[in-house]
């Protein structure tokens, strides 16, 4: 009785929007659709949605051929990024209107209603007008009607994206809580998202979809910790994942004139060139370390990103305090080379601080 997709590809242009792309989806999980903008997601959720009919491939849901199935009939459910309210309507009307179109008694509805305002936090604001909330408060909404719909699949499209910081980290954990206890074990969710913190703290089975094409499906901490290849080490870490280019021999790891001694999970890698891959939380100030050149300093909420240059590399340094730099000036650093990755030539993951190699333990 599962979401089934087999190889599934969408090209309306040129260029594919999506790619032979399959998936088996279970009720009662959660799965994150992880990629950068134009990797495919919207118009993943848009053809499971029946909005857009792919090219190529199949899609079954409950053994029934869902593509044959009108987008009114499919019971599937979806909360855009834009806050897609009704705004002459208040909160309580927002959501019952799609439950008042499919003609359910009114004391179904006040009780589905009821739920899903209890569910999203909105219980007190039921009379007001969409104008008058927040953000967060208008796709709480949203995610309400989609949820009192009590849709057999619930589909997410970045709904966060549009928030400022400190209402997406609010918001964030409050989906955690109503996405672990606010559905029915017959619904299947699928959230798509451009961060990988996001993927992280939700904690379900990804998928990293890049142009079109899956790159790698499994568990969010298996993603994290063993990314198949260099684009999924880029696109499942923000800041992306740096990598240096360089060589191993008997002794040392050798990248920019910087020697550093071979971890334990490098010991039995073969003595060749190989993109050093290190997360930019494991590089930090040390003034026995090594120099390199401040080109940018960013401030992000508590932390400094500097983004460092020495040689042909660049890479960036997360500093969990706010510091203050200027551009152009030397600091040193000093590697976790605990926590380096090798990825070969061809860019596939080697080794990694987890026991992964090829995305696999």
């Amino acid at each position: 009785m599962n979401l089934i997709g087999e190889k599934i590809s969408y090209k309306p242009d040129e260029q594919f929007h999506l790619n032979d792309v399959s998936f088996n989806f279970k009720k009662g999980n959660l799965y994150t659709i992880l990629g950068r903008t134009l990797s495919g997601k919207t118009t993943l959720l848009k053809t499971i949605a029946g909005l857009l009919n792919p090219d190529q491939g199949s899609i079954s849901f409950e053994e029934k051929d869902f593509i044959k199935i009108p987008v009114w009939e499919r019971n599937v459910a979806m909360v855009y990024q834009q806050f897609i309210n009704y705004p002459h309507l208040n909160v309580y009307e927002n959501i019952t209107f799609p439950l008042e179109q499919r003609k359910l008694s009114p004391e179904q509805i006040k009780k589905d209603v009821d739920e899903a305002l209890k569910t999203v936090g909105l219980v007190g604001f039921e009379n007001r007008k969409i104008q008058e909330l927040s953000g967060g408060q208008q796709q709480r909404v949203a995610l309400a009607r989609s949820l009192a719909k009590k849709a057999k699949i619930l589909l997410l499209d970045e709904p966060l994206v549009n928030l400022d910081y400190k209402l997406r980290e609010q918001l964030r954990e409050e989906f955690k809580r109503i996405f672990s206890e606010g559905l029915s074990q017959d619904t299947i969710l699928i959230y798509s998202t451009t961060d990988p913190q996001e993927v992280m703290e939700l904690n379900g089975e990804v998928i990293v979809l890049d142009e079109g094409k899956v790159l790698q499906k499994g568990p969010a901490k298996e993603i994290f910790e063993n990314p198949s290849n260099l684009k999924v080490a880029e696109i499942s870490n923000d800041p992306p994942m740096n990598v240096l280019k360089g060589s191993k021999n008997l002794k040392n790891l050798n990248f920019e004139n910087i020697s550093l001694e071979i971890p334990n999970h490098f010991k039995n890698l073969e003595d060749k060139d190989y993109n050093f891959g290190i997360r930019a939380s494991e590089i930090k100030l040390d003034e026995n370390g090594e120099e390199f050149e401040i080109e940018l300093a960013e401030i992000s909420g508590s932390e400094t990103l500097l983004h460092l240059k020495r040689g042909n590399s660049k890479i960036i340094a997360l500093i969990e305090e706010v510091m203050n730099f200027k551009i152009h000036e030397k600091v040193k650093i000093n590697f976790n080379a605990n926590k380096f990755y090798a990825f070969g030539e061809d860019e596939k993951l080697v080794s990694s601080p987890y026991g992964g190699t090829n995305g696999k333990n």
